[in-house]
């Protein structure tokens, strides 16, 4: 999974109710690469797309990651945090000599 993705899941795990625009907006994607995204997480069972069923507006979406989806999102995460602590470790090591 890329760094897109997780940035998406990111964003859809603080706020699922975002449009795709606001998505899109916040971090600087096409407004199709956003769709695309969004449909690939839901094909690889990371994330439910659901309408407000009672609302006015038909094609205001929710955006719920699935137990699958945290699961990846973490498994990132860790290996984020990993990079940047070898990056740091190593960083330091260059500035001591």
């Amino acid at each position: 999974m890329n760094k897109d993705f997780f940035e998406i899941l990111r964003k859809l795990e603080k706020n699922p109710i975002l449009t795709q625009r606001e998505i899109a907006k916040e971090l600087n994607f096409s407004l199709g690469k956003i769709n695309y995204c969004l449909q690939e997480l839901k094909k690889r069972g990371l994330i439910k797309i659901s309408n407000f069923s009672k609302s006015k507006n038909k094609i205001k979406y929710i955006y719920v990651l699935t137990p699958k989806g945290i699961a990846e999102k973490s498994k990132i995460t860790l290996r984020f945090l990993k990079e940047k602590m070898k990056e740091y470790e190593d960083l330091k090591k260059e500035i001591k000599k």
